[in-house]
């Protein structure tokens, strides 16, 4: 007894214009995936909040009375816009961990299968954990006016602080893209990350001004990518817009997308 044989047609392949609208109609699918991801599992959105509302409380109720006088406008107002920077960073880590997530249980391999663009899984992910952005500094911004933070300029003034702390942590996600897919598990990929992190972090002007620091450290402190998105962040919330710091957050979030970006989609096509 035969049997028809059933062929499945293979889509043809995408160039030009078609090609770019084809890889942006899988971006946003890739990135409707991941968020309703995080709606499905929302333990990750609640572990993201906590860590920036701790921080917040610790730096405002504990250590904001033995530095209040140090920086001529109040802590928290100074405090607030740098743990909107400190927050993109761990966010970024998270697409790390979410990736070496995905590496691990095969679906990334699975994606690989699939006639679509292969920027878009990156793409997807990266811009997922920038609306997950939105969501935890929507909720430290409530908690930064609960305590006291006040914005000094009118509303597009702390917008535009706003969106460009999200533009930071989005071009910091390619960079913890390629850290996610160099490793095997989401425990590695932590671990990987943190020695990236923690110095961009620890030894920047989110807490305290560089001007504080040793003479040996605020070269690197005053110039690393966190500090001047801080800083710039800061003047546009406060309503002195320094045209410095802000070009040189600018070309920080334009120059590590241009180098991390390929490096990442580079490596995600070798390693499937």
């Amino acid at each position: 007894m035969s049997q028809a044989i059933v062929s499945i047609p293979i889509p043809p392949e995408r160039r030009g214009f078609d090609r770019l609208v084809g890889a942006v109609s899988d971006t946003i699918a890739m990135t409707g995936r991941n968020v309703i991801t995080l709606r499905r599992v929302p333990q990750l959105l609640v572990f993201s909040t906590i860590q920036p509302v701790i921080f917040v409380l610790l730096f405002v109720y504990v250590f904001g009375g033995a530095v209040e006088n140090t920086f001529g406008i109040p802590y928290v107002d100074y405090l607030i816009p740098g743990i909107f920077v400190q927050m993109s960073v761990f966010g970024a880590m998270g697409t790390a961990v979410g990736l070496a997530a995905d590496v691990k249980s095969g679906l990334l391999e699975r994606f690989h299968a699939l006639p679509m663009a292969r920027s878009a899984v990156l793409a997807g992910r990266t811009t997922a954990d920038v609306v997950r952005n939105v969501f935890v500094m929507t909720l430290v911004s409530g908690v930064g006016f609960l305590v006291g933070f006040r914005v000094q300029t009118d509303a597009l003034g702390y917008l535009a602080g706003v969106a460009l702390v999200l533009l930071f942590g989005y071009s910091l996600s390619w960079v913890f893209a390629t850290v996610g897919l160099a490793v095997k598990d989401p425990e590695t990929a932590q671990a990987a990350a943190f020695p990236i992190m923690a110095p961009l972090v620890f030894a920047s002007s989110v807490f305290v001004p560089v001007a504080s620091m040793p003479s040996w450290l605020q070269p690197f402190a005053e110039h690393q990518p966190v500090s001047v998105v801080a800083s710039a962040a800061r003047s546009l919330m406060s309503g002195t817009p320094s045209d410095n710091y802000l070009l040189q957050a600018l070309a920080w979030i334009v120059g590590i997308v241009a180098v991390a970006a390929p490096i990442a989609v580079r490596r995600y096509r070798r390693v499937f």
